[in-house]
């Protein structure tokens, strides 16, 4: 109830696939997946990493992808960008009306375009609405990985962001921004107790990373991951055509999911679920943060200010 000191808050996680590199049925099946989860009681709703309009699966799948001058890479780099999402845009406005018919909280993984022209820097984005369907704002990764800075840009410390909800304050990080101690530490400071962890898929060393980050933050987090099906492969895209299908071959699966929902103490609430689409659910009781802070504390008690320093530009840049 408003005004309870340790709420519990219903949260899901969805686990599925979009409808891969097409922004606006994606958007459509986001929104019916919403209101699936609303349904279901969640009153904090998670995609995976870039789930809009899908992970650009090409970079680990297609042989020669980071070549100088690919054809193929071209023409797929130039449709990830017509269906990236802008801010402002009827497609958050459609996220927006989900999230405020169903009075639900979203994080949703986007690929950002800040310029309406399709042209610009694309970044690799956590998108957050309220349930009154307002944008609350955003989070741009600071590290695109590996061969993914061919696709993204980098974000700064302005996106850094965390909410204040009835249900707790809540946040998040993309991917391998778990691996970063001062990054983590950062938003350990601002007081998490609810954070999304995105990824394409939450493979085994991922879900290290997701528990290490509920251990050591004190918070709940959601580890979300996507499906993504060798036949989910738009038919006209050639470069989608000839991806390397190693290890594969019975599950057709690019993307497996693995989602889990993790609390406080790093135990898993839920999940992880492999192979299938679905939305799990946890019951998130704030009093556990609580009870775990008695033995470690980041940012309080276990914290040694007179010893380390630690400074974050916030500077929009």
């Amino acid at each position: 109830m408003p005004g309870d000191p340790y709420p519990v808050v219903r949260a899901a996680v969805v686990q599925a696939a979009p409808v891969f590199l097409d922004r606006d049925a994606s958007t459509a099946k986001a929104v019916r997946l919403v209101g699936e989860a609303a349904a279901g009681g969640a009153e904090i709703v998670a995609f995976g990493e870039t789930w809009l309009p899908g992970y650009p699966i090409w970079f680990d799948r297609g042989p020669g992808a980071a070549a100088w001058g690919a054809p193929s890479t071209k023409e797929l780099h130039a449709e990830l960008v017509q269906n990236s999402v802008v801010a402002g845009s009827p497609t958050t406005d459609a996220l927006g009306a989900a999230c405020r018919e169903h009075g639900v909280y979203l994080a949703m993984g986007v690929n950002e375009r800040i310029d309406s022209y399709n042209r610009g820097t694309l970044y690799n984005s956590i998108f957050y609405f309220g349930p009154d369907g307002s944008l609350l704002g955003l989070h741009r990764k600071l590290v695109p990985t590996f061969q993914e800075r061919m696709v993204w840009g980098r974000g700064d410390g302005s996106t850094l962001s965390v909410f204040d909800t009835p249900h707790g304050r809540f946040g998040g990080l993309v991917c391998w921004e778990h691996g970063m101690p001062l990054t983590r530490q950062a938003m350990h400071l601002k007081g998490e107790q609810i954070h999304v962890a995105v990824w394409p898929s939450v493979s085994e060393m991922h879900q290290v990373m997701s528990r290490h980050y509920a251990f050591e933050g004190r918070c709940f987090v959601l580890a979300a991951g996507s499906i993504i099906h060798v036949d989910d492969m738009p038919d006209h895209l050639a470069g989608l055509q000839n991806l390397d299908l190693e290890g594969i071959e019975e599950s057709g699966l690019l993307l497996a999911g693995g989602s889990a929902i993790y609390g406080p103490d790093g135990m898993p609430l839920a999940g992880p679920v492999w192979n299938e689409e679905t939305i799990i659910y946890a019951d998130l009781d704030t009093r556990k943060i609580a009870e775990e802070l008695t033995t470690l504390d980041a940012v309080g008690h276990y914290n040694r200010p007179d010893v380390f320093r630690f400074e974050v530009n916030e500077e929009a840049r």
